[in-house]
C-alpha cells in the first residue's frame, strides 16, 4: 500500500496517531484475553503507552490481539487508488 506520494502507508501509525491527537478512547484487546480502556499518550515500534483508570500503562505492541475505538466511527477514511492500492484520503 502506498500514500498518494508512492510513500509506503503505514496504518498502523496513521491509527495510533489519529486516536492519540484527537484524544479518542480506544479499547485494546491483549492475547491473554484482558481488555484495558483508555487513551493512547505515545507510541513506538514496539510499544504503546496509555492511560487507563487514571495510570499510565506500556502496552507492548506483541501482545496486542486489536485496537478498535470505543465509540462506533471511522477513524481512517480510505479509498481505493489506482494501480496504487490503497490510498490515505
Amino acid at each position: 500500500m502506498t500514500t498518494g506520494n508512492n510513500k509506503p502507508l503505514n496504518l498502523q501509525d496513521s491509527f495510533l496517531n489519529k486516536v492519540r491527537s484527537e484524544k479518542k478512547t480506544i479499547v485494546v484487546y491483549l492475547l491473554n484475553g484482558f481488555q484495558v480502556r483508555g487513551r493512547v499518550w505515545g507510541f513506538d515500534n514496539f510499544t504503546v503507552i496509555m492511560e487507563s483508570e487514571g495510570k499510565q500503562q506500556l502496552i507492548y505492541k506483541h501482545a496486542i490481539s486489536t485496537i478498535a475505538p470505543l465509540e462506533n466511527e471511522a477513524i481512517l477514511v480510505l479509498k481505493k487508488g489506482n494501480d496504487q492500492g490503497v490510498t490515505k484520503e
